[in-house]
């Protein structure tokens, strides 16, 4: 890794990068190439893999998830090869905010689920897996996706003390703020018992 003191400018070019990479919306893209129809009038109007997966295909659903978290991964693999772990973590957390703010879709984004995870497996692969963990469990035990998003957002910081990733303390802890943000309709209909199950097509 480089050791390299990264002044301001440097570190604002590669939260760009991160940003303009997170901010593709692979969602809309494979579901407009896969001729299944505009994605923001289906279901929640999401862009993410769980809207997705209420248009009935299950192969573009598969594929916006890795996709959606392949760009964070990729955002924090590249700044870190090329800049460091200071750049890394600026490009992460920028991609998640690319995301769930695209510039592209007028600002109007995801809620970012994938992203953060694909961001915390480049960034440390075993905090990666433990949420992603974490996710899986709730989400199999609820069939609710919010359920298992936040259950792994807010576990991250836990999770990168109790590993002993220190230096993600700051930043798992930001983006759990963030994913909370992004889910606070779903935590409304948590709260009211009428938040959609996977697979529905509310």
């Amino acid at each position: 890794m480089p050791d390299l003191t990264l002044t301001l400018p440097m570190l604002a070019l590669w939260g760009l990068i991160g940003y303009l990479l997170g901010s593709i919306p692979f969602g809309v893209l494979l579901t407009k190439a896969m001729g299944l129809g505009n994605l923001r009038q289906i279901g929640s109007g999401n862009i993410g893999a769980t809207n997705v997966l209420r248009t009935g295909n299950k192969a573009a659903a598969a594929g916006t998830l890795l996709l959606d978290g392949g760009k964070g991964a990729v955002a924090v693999l590249l700044a870190r090869s090329l800049a460091g772990e200071d750049a890394a973590q600026t490009a992460a957390l920028m991609a998640f905010i690319g995301h769930c703010y695209p510039v592209w879709l007028r600002f109007r984004g995801g809620k970012g689920v994938a992203t953060f995870l694909g961001l915390l497996l480049a960034l440390a692969w075993p905090v990666g897996v433990a949420c992603c963990g974490m996710w899986l469990f709730a989400v199999a035990l609820t069939r609710i996706s919010s359920v298992g998003a936040l259950m792994a957002a807010v576990a991250s910081p836990i999770i990168a003390f109790a590993l002993a990733w220190i230096d993600l303390m700051v930043l798992t802890t930001l983006l759990t703020a963030l994913v909370y943000w992004r889910h606070r309709e779903n935590l409304a209909r948590l709260k009211a018992g009428t938040e959609p199950k996977i697979g529905s097509k509310g």
